[in-house]
């Protein structure tokens, strides 16, 4: 199973400071123990929302907005792609991500990633895991 751990931004990551020392030395340890497990798909660090945009779509019609963006809170500062065998194994990774200076109450995220080669949930009732295995042999994509 795949999952993505989400790292939040804040005004810290916003403002493009670089974190201390200590923090990078940790992350790199961290990523290496990922590497090491076998688990680490790809770890990346995001630089601040005034170097990205935003696509927004309205009666059909696309339209780019620039960043900065003002919820820094909603933001994301960087991520980790792991290849796990259970959401309880994403999770222990995740509570070992170093926690930044400036990030209480910020937390992370940990979210399942759709790969149509993972197994079916056994414990959907029947009708729900049919259209579900339907759905898995077409490599349909949840929400798109």
């Amino acid at each position: 199973m795949k999952f993505m751990i989400v790292g939040k931004g804040n005004a810290v990551t916003e403002a493009g400071e670089l974190p201390p020392q200590e923090l990078v030395d940790a992350m790199h340890a961290y990523n290496e123990a990922l590497a090491k497990a076998g688990v680490l798909l790809a770890a990346e660090g995001l630089l601040p929302s005034s170097e990205g945009a935003q696509i927004a779509y309205s009666g059909g019609r696309a339209s780019v907005l620039d960043g900065p963006f003002a919820e820094s809170k909603e933001l994301i500062a960087g991520f980790w792609l792991i290849q796990v065998k259970s959401r309880e194994e994403a999770i222990e990774w995740a509570l070992r991500v170093p926690v930044p200076p400036g990030h209480d109450g910020i937390g992370l995220d940990v979210w399942r990633v759709f790969d149509p080669s993972d197994p079916l949930d056994e414990t959907l009732p029947e009708e729900e895991r049919d259209r579900a295995l339907h759905a898995h042999l077409r490599g349909d994509v949840p929400g798109a």
